[in-house]
């Protein structure tokens, strides 16, 4: 036994751990919980992508079109560097992961029993046609198995808000669709289906006024609208419709050419992600287009969709269409109202006399009724009743109720058919043969933003030739009030219409079969880009510069902030002088008289200052020292007054950077390595403002060239060479040694 004692517990070894002593509570409370392996950690929270394959069951084709419709994409662990457990530093650095829930909520989506039965489905075709039972094969063709993406977009997307801030992708994908040929796995339906929803968002944005920003690039052109979502916010009981919130969408058109299809793309992928693009833009036109009161997608007619030569013609005639179809309704359930208001005020007196009988005596005999109720509960409480007061008061009140409302219905008839009128006259009606896009029906309820740019190109009128791409251009000149005529026959404006302003000509010169339009007047031939212009800066631009075959200005960003890059270009401080009503003048050339007038004076300065060399007198010469003695007296003391200032910024300077010095040696290190980054930030950003200052410099010397075609430095040259000449001439006017060149090589044959 040794030394142990009879009644006590064992002692524990030295060596035994600390918490062996200690209950299982105590324990848990200190230690905590003994994870088993592979509940936590790297290899619980994370999966590869072959375990994924395995779990579910599919192939790597419906498994990336599963996570594409599901919006699940790969997740790059955070301690993927020499910390982390033994899996996650062993890892390869190509190995593909996704998050364990990610999976997990893959497993549960209806979409994979689906590709399950597509797969069973395919088994049973290829048997019968292993057969020769191609009856049977097309029979079962018909009976495969379908699914929809209702559910996913609502999962995605609970909110219309949430749907519009993720537009920009769908949009972009949508136009490229529109614009690639119907060939490899790119089918016919495919390009179709995409050309419909972009006419449709087209329509939709032209009649809303929604464009508010718009680009040329070299990758496509870069468009901005503003969406309002209408939501209802508020208990259903009051709810109030919302009309401030506003989402900004930015999507890209891509140029009209002929698109290349390169085969080291996987257009599956592609295809898929249209898929459920075209899911989500359908909720968010059914749900744009219920906000204006027409239901979608619009029914085409064939004969529309025939005449017209694009679907964006189609879509504009039958929204409008629709449109006046309902705003017909309403006026027609007001007029019926005011008609049955009005029937009611006309019936004959003895009619009414009869009703109001019937309505007296119906009243006395419930009120008979009451009083006899009222006498017995009386009775029963032993209290008095006073039924005639109450009697008396009803008929008062009965009296007061009365309201003639036939007059404020008079009036908003009235309203509406002024109303209708006006909008006859402005010619909102559409003609039945053409798709008249140009005529559309103005909409009351937008808001003071859309209203002003509803209100550029109002009263102009456009006509695009046929080399001028349409479809952008249609977009803009109509949600910006314009009008727009084309080379076809839909077009609701012909080419020789004389109330078009505006013909848009993108050629290098102005085509002979135009010329009889130009002489006639009243019609200015301009490029593209000034539609474009004028949009982005909400004024009306000169024609001058944008004239055919002439130089255009710089196209400028309408996404660059001047104020936070600190550099703005000249064409834009011309256009705010524009705005601000600084006018200038311009030549019948086109050319600023800046430029000309500068290359004039500097003519006449050369020719001033050889004639007065050629006639100075010496009798002049006394008369010259003495105005300048009072002249150098004068500068002497704006020297010094000039000096004195110069001094007085020296020492300004010097103090505020001892200052500045010292307030950097109070700073902390973390302090100084911040500043140290915000001034180098700074420092970049001042050096690309001079790099941009420096090629406008550039750019400026080299426009101001001379009729002969000469730079300003190359003027200076040969101002210097004539004066030289002058020199050299006066001299060999001289009696003593001749000309300066004799005089150094009569020298030279001396020695």
């Amino acid at each position: 036994m040794g030394n142990r004692v009879k009644g006590r517990t064992k002692r524990k070894s030295v060596k035994a751990a600390s918490h062996s002593g200690m209950g299982s509570k105590r324990k848990l409370s200190r230690m905590g919980k003994k994870q088993k392996a592979g509940n936590s950690g790297f290899e619980y929270t994370f999966i590869g992508r072959a375990k994924c394959l395995k779990m579910l069951q599919i192939t790597l084709k419906d498994f990336r079109r599963l996570c594409i419709l599901k919006g699940i994409y790969p997740r790059e662990p955070r301690n993927t560097g020499g910390g982390g457990d033994k899996t996650s530093r062993h890892r390869k650095k190509s190995q593909i992961l996704y998050h364990i829930k990610d999976i997990k909520a893959i497993s549960h989506e209806p979409i994979l029993y689906k590709f399950r039965e597509f797969k069973a489905f395919m088994k049973k075709i290829r048997k019968a046609s292993g057969r020769n039972e191609k009856e049977e094969a097309i029979r079962m063709e018909a009976n495969a198995p379908s699914y929809t993406l209702h559910h996913l977009v609502k999962e995605r997307y609970p909110r219309f808000s949430d749907a519009l801030n993720d537009l920009d992708d769908a949009l972009a994908l949508i136009y490229l669709f529109a614009s690639l040929p119907s060939a490899h796995k790119i089918k016919t339906k495919i390009t179709r289906k995409a050309k419909e929803l972009c006419a449709a968002w087209t329509a939709y944005c032209a009649y809303t006024s929604s464009i508010t920003k718009s680009f040329i690039s070299v990758k496509g052109i870069y468009i901005e609208a503003e969406i309002a979502n209408l939501s209802l916010s508020g208990n259903s009981a009051t709810d109030s419709v919302n009309h401030d919130t506003k989402t900004s969408v930015r999507w890209i058109i891509p140029h009209a050419f002929t698109q290349h299809l390169p085969n080291d793309v996987d257009y599956r992928v592609m295809i898929t992600f249209f898929e459920f693009y075209e899911v989500l833009l359908g909720f968010v036109l059914y749900k744009l287009y219920n906000d204006l009161g027409v239901r979608y997608p619009l029914q085409i007619s064939h004969y529309v969709e025939r005449k017209s030569t694009s679907m964006l013609s189609a879509h504009l005639y039958t929204l409008s269409r629709n449109l006046r179809e309902s705003l017909s309704k309403s006026q027609g359930a007001v007029s019926e109202a005011v008609s049955q208001a009005l029937e009611d005020e006309n019936m004959d007196t003895d009619e009414k006399k009869e009703k109001e009988t019937k309505k007296k005596a119906s009243s006395k005999k419930s009120k008979e009724l009451m009083k006899t109720v009222d006498i017995a509960l009386q009775k029963l409480k032993g209290q008095d009743s006073d039924s005639d007061d109450d009697s008396d008061d009803d008929s008062d009140d009965d009296e007061e109720g009365k309201v003639d409302i036939s007059s404020s219905l008079k009036e908003a008839f009235n309203d509406t058919l002024l109303d209708s009128k006006d909008s006859q006259k402005d010619g909102n009606g559409l003609s039945g043969e053409g798709a008249d896009s140009s005529m559309v029906p103005t909409i009351e309820n937008l808001s003071e933003e859309a209203t002003k740019r509803k209100c550029l190109f109002h009263n102009l009128v456009f006509f695009l030739s046929r080399e001028v791409p349409r479809g952008y251009l249609e977009l803009i000149i109509l949600s910006y009030g314009g009008k727009v005529g084309w080379e076809g026959d839909d077009s609701p404006i012909s080419m020789k219409d004389p109330s078009i302003t505006h013909h848009i000509v993108d050629r290098p010169k102005l085509p002979s079969s135009l010329n009889s339009l130009k002489d006639k007047g009243g019609r200015e031939f301009i490029q593209p880009q000034w539609i474009l212009d004028c949009a982005n800066f909400m004024f009306l631009l000169p024609i001058h510069k944008y004239a055919v075959a002439a130089e255009l200005p710089p196209h400028l960003s309408p996404w660059v902030d001047n104020e936070e890059e600190g550099y703005t270009p000249a064409y834009a401080e011309e256009i705010e002088k524009l705005k601000n009503g600084e006018a200038y003048e311009v030549n019948e050339d086109g050319d600023d008289d800046d430029e000309s007038v500068a290359e004039e004076d500097e003519e006449e300065t050369v020719n001033k200052r050889t004639s007065t060399e050629e006639n100075k007198e010496p009798n002049d010469t006394a008369s010259e020292s003495d105005d300048s003695d009072d002249e150098n007296s004068e500068e002497e003391e704006e020297e010094t007054e000039a000096q004195k200032e110069e001094k007085r910024k020296l020492k300004r300077k010097l103090e505020d950077e001892e200052t500045h010095d010292l307030a950097k040696l109070m700073m902390s290190k973390k302090a100084k390595r911040l500043y140290g980054r915000m001034q180098h930030g700074l420092s970049e950003k001042q050096t690309k403002v001079e790099e941009l200052q420096r090629r406008r410099k550039d750019i400026e010397e080299y426009k101001k060239r001379d009729k002969k075609g000469r730079t300003p430095n190359k003027q200076k040259v040969d101002r210097l060479k004539e004066e030289r000449k002058a020199v050299l001439s006066d001299y060999d006017k001289g009696d003593n040694l001749g000309s300066m060149k004799k005089s150094k090589k009569n020298k030279k044959q001396k020695k």
